[in-house]
């Protein structure tokens, strides 16, 4: 034994479990604000413009859609196909169905217990790739809670899609279809409102002089833009439970009403709106695109203010985009969009109505339908809206589409939904300006102007003006749940980049 090399000492027992390191002797921290927004160029679902919203934020209103109104939602959805389901009589229609069920128990298990995202399944659906390609790029082994709000509740909806989809006699089946009817058939007061008033061709007076007529247009362009806003009231993913009389509180269209909801439109820009329409006119009318949000009462809305735009002369064209299949309960699809015009013209939904109430509605709805073969009115259903991207990635996700919106003159995003697509769906100052908070669909080359109808239904809240914080501020300690109680709402514009446009013969 070598006597020079003793043998290490036993290890000792209380070695500490962990190093500390005490940093007395470096500078003092700083208070360094994060670089809010984020840069176009470094923006992605994992770097969002601002924080994002998640499901596990037990504060936000993502918290209770995720943990209760999506799966209280869903088992609603099952209850129809169920009953749909005990009303069939053919084998393999009901094996079929009675699989697509058990496919939405499945995904009532996932969303439940919070499971992670798979891919979507190819059901030959135009947007699987993007889909698949936005979840292996950002959201491998994330789950329900704590992937961006927008983008777990719209895979929500992307699932419910697929378990008809991969089936064979249902795949175009709408769980929600009957809500939306039976919603828009007990709008009875709000929908003859507008049918009585609007029925005739819009005319007005040649006693007025040219500053008149042009002054009683705008009151009344300001008036239906209220009308086309207030309208997404009945958003039908927020109104699982409310009773008739609250609806039809909701839905009032009165001139009284509209100048008492006016004080709560946060951020006004319209009049704004107004001399852009205007000036469109002056070019002998433009192209105006919806960006459609609700089926039933809204589209009806959105639909009266469309006909107000061509009778005036303020547009030429309108194009309306719906979603491809069901989504977020109540969006248009073209099933709701030939049903609306059809059961204006054809329909008995409203036994009570007098013969005159019935007429104006019959009126309407054949005007309507006779813009449609005109080619006035075109309807329209792209795979990128029923995505799970934001619009900041319209652009770039799909050029095509962004290159078709850019030859409108002004595109109108309805809604609550497309509101935080537009703005990322971030936790962004309420004082931030719409075009910031709106990105590449401002700033990218060809932007189209925008305006953005949408009553306040979720937590981000922008474009209110300097004083905006403040505004948000006292809002938040004199009405804790202001931001998706509804009641409150904005009218936003961005003039775009209208010398980038791309322009075609």
């Amino acid at each position: 034994m070598n006597g020079d090399n003793p043998p290490p000492p036993p290890p000792s027992s209380s070695a500490p479990s962990r190093v500390t390191l005490h940093l007395g002797h470096l500078p003092s921290k700083k208070d360094i604000k994060a670089p809010w927004p984020r840069t176009p160029t470094r923006v992605d679902p994992n770097n969002p413009p601002w924080p994002a919203y998640r499901g596990y934020h037990e504060y936000s209103f993502a918290h209770a859609t995720m943990q209760s109104r999506l799966p209280t939602i869903l088992g609603k959805a099952i209850e129809d196909a169920i009953r749909t389901l005990n009303t069939e009589s053919s084998e393999e229609r009901v094996v079929d169905l009675a699989e697509c069920i058990d496919r939405m128990g499945d995904l009532m298990t996932d969303l439940s217990g919070n499971a992670k995202l798979r891919p979507i399944v190819d059901d030959d659906e135009a947007d699987v790739a993007l889909w698949n390609k936005e979840i292996a790029k950002f959201f491998q082994g994330k789950d329900f809670m704590n992937a961006p709000w927008l983008f777990a509740e719209a895979y929500k909806y992307r699932r419910l899609h697929e378990s008809f989809s991969v089936s064979k006699f249902w795949r175009d089946y709408d769980v929600f279809y009957r809500q939306k009817c039976d919603t828009f058939s007990r709008s009875t007061d709000a929908v003859f409102e507008l049918s009585l008033r609007f029925a005739d061709p819009f005319k007005i007076s040649d006693t007025l002089s040219p500053s008149e007529k042009v002054e009683a247009e705008r009151l009344m362009f300001l008036e239906l833009t209220q009308v086309c806003l207030w309208g997404n009231s009945t958003d039908l993913s927020l109104l699982i439970n409310m009773t008739e009389e609250q609806i039809k509180a909701l839905q009032s269209t009165g001139g009284d009403s509209l100048a008492a909801t006016e004080k709560n439109i946060l951020g006004n820009d319209m009049n704004r709106l107004w001399d852009h329409v205007k000036t469109l006119r002056e070019k002998t009318g433009g192209r105006v695109d919806f960006i459609l949000d609700n089926a039933g009462f809204e589209l009806y809305c959105d639909c009266v203010y469309a006909d107000f735009l061509l009778q005036s002369g303020l547009a030429t064209q309108i194009r309306f985009h719906g979603k491809r299949y069901p989504w977020f309960v109540s969006d248009v699809t073209k099933k709701d969009w030939e049903w609306l015009l059809n059961t204006m013209v054809y329909g008995q939904l409203f036994p009570n109505a007098s013969d005159v109430e019935l007429e104006s509605l019959r009126r309407l709805g054949r005007r309507w339908k006779q813009y449609e073969k005109e080619g006035k009115w075109v309807y329209e259903q792209h795979p990128f809206w029923c995505t799970g991207y934001t619009f900041w990635d319209l652009h770039s996700e799909a050029p095509d589409l962004f290159l078709h919106l850019s030859r409108s003159d002004l595109v109108l995003f309805k809604g609550d939904l497309n509101h935080r697509k537009l703005t990322y769906d971030c936790a962004a100052p309420a004082s931030t300006p719409f075009e910031v908070a709106i990105g590449p669909m401002a700033s990218s080359a060809g932007a189209p102007v925008i305006a953005s109808l949408r009553t306040i239904k979720s937590d981000v809240v922008v474009g209110l003006g300097p004083e905006g914080d403040e505004v948000a501020e006292r809002l938040d300690k004199a009405e804790p749940g202001w931001k998706i109680s509804g009641k409150y709402a904005v009218v936003l514009l961005s003039e775009g980049r209208p010398g980038e446009k791309v322009r075609f013969a």
